[in-house]
């Protein structure tokens, strides 16, 4: 019993590993910290619930000297960790998401989703419509969250995610641009975005995504052509941030350059951060390539 219980049927490092008994354990990304008040960067936190059904939350960021019924531009704000790790709820985003909303002056939804590999792919992308669709039930001032209610400029949306959370992020632009939930999501920033291209070996994929259509789907490889890019519902604006050191960089520039060529109607821009690798601004929130990548994402949210 002891032995089966230790004994390893899966392994994905640096991630998880699946034990035969199948128990989970997830090696990185699993520290959480409480909502708080912190007037030292000026920024408040709080959880909602956002599914009773699979008890799923959102963490809400807003800035605490915003004025009564003072309306704010809205960060849908998806975490990345390969589909598998991290949470909104992690001292990484906390750090991150609190510059945001400290230099931008705006509110931040950051939104939980279930995690492979208990919950395979595609759960991770309903699970951040729902929560989309949650953030728009606020539309008319009478949903179930106060900050929502009295703050959210529901003119000027953004969808925001990083690695795995910038690939959920492209999907559920892909879905807003089918129907309109009353949001009018304006700009989509993606941060070192994870996608797949039809070379990768695929196991890690195939594992945590067996309904995948392959390397194509996609969902998974949206420059591979079997995505209509013209649809992508932010109606203005892209910024697509790559790092010159990440092995994920060249299916940025992907990405970036078939937005281009599809006839999408906004504007499309990259950045580029030299000598850097992977999301390594949540790695060394405090170095001074990580303050310009911030400044950068601020000036794109703010801009006319």
């Amino acid at each position: 019993m002891e032995s089966n219980t230790m004994e390893i049927a899966h392994e994905f490092l640096p991630f998880f590993r699946v034990y035969k008994d199948g128990r989970v354990e997830r090696l990185q990304g699993t520290e959480t910290m409480p909502p708080s008040i912190d007037p030292k960067v000026g920024v408040q936190s709080m959880d909602s619930l956002v599914s009773q059904q699979h008890t799923l939350h959102a963490r809400l960021f807003l800035p605490i000297a915003t004025k009564q019924n003072h309306k704010l531009p809205v960060i849908i704000y998806i975490h990345g960790g390969a589909f598998c790790v991290q949470s909104p709820f992690s001292p990484t985003y906390y750090t991150h998401l609190t510059s945001l909303v400290r230099n931008a002056h705006v509110l931040v939804v950051a939104i939980q989703y279930r995690r492979a590999p208990e919950h395979p792919l595609p759960f991770a992308y309903e699970d951040a419509w729902e929560a989309i669709k949650w953030v728009a039930s606020h539309v008319n001032r009478d949903g179930p969250e106060t900050w929502l209610n009295q703050h959210a400029d529901f003119e000027k949306v953004f969808l925001v995610g990083d690695s795995a959370g910038a690939n959920i992020a492209h999907n559920m632009g892909i879905r807003f641009g089918v129907g309109e939930l009353g949001l009018k999501i304006i700009g989509m920033v993606l941060v070192h975005p994870y996608f797949a291209t039809s070379d990768d070996k695929g196991e890690f994929l195939e594992y945590i995504f067996p309904s995948m259509e392959g390397l194509s789907d996609p969902r998974i490889n949206p420059g591979g052509g079997g995505v209509d890019l013209e649809k992508l519902g932010c109606r203005r604006r892209l910024l697509v941030c790559i790092a010159e050191g990440d092995s994920l960089r060249d299916r940025g520039v992907s990405y970036y350059e078939a937005v281009k060529k599809s006839g999408w109607g906004g504007v499309v821009d990259i950045v580029e951060t030299a000598g850097e690798g992977h999301v390594f601004h949540l790695v060394k929130p405090n170095c001074d390539k990580a303050n310009i990548l911030t400044e950068q994402i601020v000036s794109f949210i703010n801009q006319d």
